[in-house]
């Protein structure tokens, strides 16, 4: 399956304050929540909303269109953005990646998942910048690759494309067959320091942690443990 845009390359919008031009907001809203208790992390109450919400109200103050992929479009009908959905069903993240940049109406796309609730503007905006004569730019974390918070360019359609193909699901399968430009983990600690973008939210000890360090005071909370503990 080939599906082909041509795009005029530019790059990135890099005004301050400004909206970053030439790319797209995509939030990964596809994947199984099995080890949550409960089938979907993104719909968790988190500071008086759902989680997904705080992460689209700061991808939409910077990107002129945030759309977010999933096959259960009806579950984000409370978001004003498009939702799009898998051309490779149920092959993870890099059909993920792939839906977006297929249907997007940008030549690249910022990506973030649907349990990532610490995104930073800054580096957002500093990824965005190296965003010139390339087809991916991945930040590095003291674990290594961060490929879900990262910079895909319509140059990896087709090596995402023979990837699903070959029934490969591993993202970073794709960075050998592409451009990369990487940020290494030393930049990422100039603007983010824990390396707090990366972290999601997997686990009901996860979620606890997160609430018990932001002394979230949620009124829902007693919704909450329902959903963590329903299946």
């Amino acid at each position: 399956m080939h599906v082909h845009r041509h795009h005029k390359i530019r790059t990135a919008g890099r005004l301050a304050g400004g909206k970053i031009t030439g790319m797209t907001g995509v939030i990964l809203a596809g994947g199984k929540s099995s080890r949550m208790g409960y089938h979907n992390k993104a719909l968790l109450l988190h500071r008086g909303g759902r989680m997904i919400e705080g992460i689209y109200r700061t991808l939409a103050e910077l990107f002129t269109e945030v759309i977010i992929v999933t096959n259960t479009p009806q579950h984000y009908q409370f978001l004003p953005c498009r939702k799009v959905s898998d051309i490779f069903p149920g092959k993870g993240v890099t059909a993920g990646i792939h839906a977006a940049l297929s249907q997007c109406n940008e030549e690249a796309v910022f990506t973030v998942a649907c349990d990532m609730p610490h995104l930073n503007p800054q580096l957002i905006r500093h990824l965005a910048q190296q965003y010139q004569d390339v087809d991916v730019v991945i930040p590095r974390s003291d674990g290594g690759y961060e490929p879900l918070h990262a910079i895909y360019g319509m140059g990896c359609l087709p090596a995402l494309e023979e990837l699903l193909d070959k029934g490969e699901q591993r993202v970073i399968s794709v960075l050998p067959k592409v451009r990369v430009k990487e940020v290494e983990a030393a930049e990422v600690a100039r603007f983010d320091p824990g390396f707090c973008s990366f972290a999601n939210i997997n686990t009901p000890d996860d979620y606890y942690r997160l609430r018990n360090a932001e002394k979230d005071p949620d009124p829902l909370g007693q919704e909450n443990e329902m959903l963590l503990q329903s299946s």
